[in-house]
């Protein structure tokens, strides 16, 4: 987990423009970060870019925290 969360954090810092030490398991990306529907269309591509996936709009619509992303991208790398 530990990689995949660097790699997360480095999205949402470049994305986002937070501090890094705002961002937890638990971040919600549209309350505590204050993400709008393009910051989260971004987050969603910048994330597949990082580790080489596809996320459908249906799974997209389901990750709003930084611990769902880490549990999607694990689910499609096994």
């Amino acid at each position: 987990m530990g990689d995949i969360l660097k790699g997360v954090k480095e999205v949402i810092v470049d994305v986002l423009k937070v501090d890094e030490k705002e961002i937890t398991l638990e971040t919600k990306f549209i309350e505590d970060l204050k993400a709008d529907s393009m910051d989260q269309f971004f987050l969603i591509d910048g994330f597949c870019e990082k580790f080489d996936l596809s996320i459908s709009d249906e799974d997209a619509r389901n990750i709003k925290t930084v611990k769902d992303t880490i549990n999607y991208i694990e689910s499609q790398q096994k």
